[in-house]
């Protein structure tokens, strides 16, 4: 009857509107997921016009021109350092938990943080080509990497459906040309048209076609709320297929956040007079090893004096006069340069000379 095919013919557009519906929703959802994962660029950069700071959107600043960033901030742009020499966080494109400390002349990239003070950089190119633009353009375009089962399906979509359009089509031809010949045929085109259609929506590969890609945009939008991004369908797949992992050195199982683990002292220095010694150094200091020191001093209820005056030595470390006394607070080579000898435990020392 002409009322139940009506109701079947609503019911299948009702299907797939509803898939169509659900499938751009998953597909929207991982998009924002990856999107706010990835998307780390500074949406202004301060530029140095006739002595005035000038505050341009990245794509607007043209190299040759001079940028400022301000501890804390992230480099918009690839420059030159002009300013002195200044520790920058790299973990965003190199993985390093451990600062970098950049000297005059040298080149710093996009998507840097400066850690410690005020810098001031020459750009040298455009904002499109700087390194963390490319970064974000080769993972952003990554969706096309597809899984093999993802280029399967396409290219049985690509054959079968011309195919299957094609059957559809004869079977209202065949009988329509079956009736020329025998006139006691009788073809009723509505008829005929109504079994083509039927065939057309029972033929649909839609259930493939929609659920693989689906599956996989799914898979990489629940990976990406939890901080993990996967560039493509192919690297999902490749995922099952794994046996061994193996980290490198830029503290792929950390949080990259520093933490004291023991005090060690020479002369009979009391520890806490020891600790706090070291903290009122680092007090004014935004490097993440001063940060673990501070807060370690914290847990103690050691009291930091914020007073002290300190010399930054960019690469070395801090060195301040507290209680009258010169205190060096850095690496093994600021202890060298200064002529200080190390404890005998030289072996917790020896590790992070360099």
């Amino acid at each position: 009857p002409e009322t139940v095919r009506r109701r079947n013919r609503i019911a299948v557009m009702l299907f797939y509107s509803v898939g169509e519906l659900f499938q751009e929703n998953a597909l929207s959802k991982a998009r924002k997921n990856i999107s706010a994962l990835l998307d780390v660029r500074p949406e202004t950069a301060v530029v140095i016009r006739d002595n005035e700071r000038v505050p341009l959107a990245p794509a607007d600043v043209i190299p040759g021109e001079i940028i400022e960033v301000k501890a804390g901030e992230r480099v918009p742009l690839d420059g030159k350092l002009l300013s002195g020499a200044a520790s920058f966080n790299t973990a965003a494109l190199t993985g390093e938990s451990v600062p970098r400390t950049i000297s005059p002349n040298e080149n710093v990239l996009a998507g840097m943080i400066v850690t410690d003070k005020v810098i001031r950089l020459e750009v040298t190119k455009p904002y499109n080509q700087s390194a963390l633009a490319r970064i974000l353009e080769l993972v952003q375009n990554a969706s096309e990497r597809k899984a093999p089962a993802e280029l399967f399906i396409r290219k049985f979509a690509r054959i079968y459906t011309p195919i299957v359009t094609g059957l559809a089509f004869l079977i209202v031809l065949i009988p329509y040309l079956y009736s020329l010949v025998q006139p006691d045929f009788l073809f009723i085109f509505n008829e005929w048209l109504y079994r083509a259609l039927v065939f057309l929506v029972i033929s649909c590969p839609c259930a493939l076609v929609i659920s693989i890609p689906l599956g996989y945009f799914g898979g990489i939008g629940a990976a990406s709320r939890q901080g993990i991004l996967f560039k493509g369908g192919n690297y999902l797949d490749a995922v099952t297929k794994i046996n061994t992992v193996v980290f490198d050195k830029t503290g792929t199982l950390t949080k990259g956040i520093f933490e004291v683990r023991s005090l060690s002292t020479e002369n009979n220095i009391p520890e806490k007079e020891l600790l706090r010694v070291i903290a009122s150094v680092e007090s004014r200091s935004n490097h993440p090893i001063a940060k673990a020191i501070l807060a370690y001093a914290q847990e103690q209820q050691v009291t930091i004096d914020i007073t002290i005056d300190t010399t930054e030595l960019p690469g070395y470390g801090l060195k301040a006069i507290v209680d009258g006394k010169e205190v060096l607070v850095g690496n093994p080579r600021l202890l060298d340069s200064e002529g200080v000898l190390f404890p005998p435990n030289e072996t917790t020392v020896s590790p992070y000379r360099n």
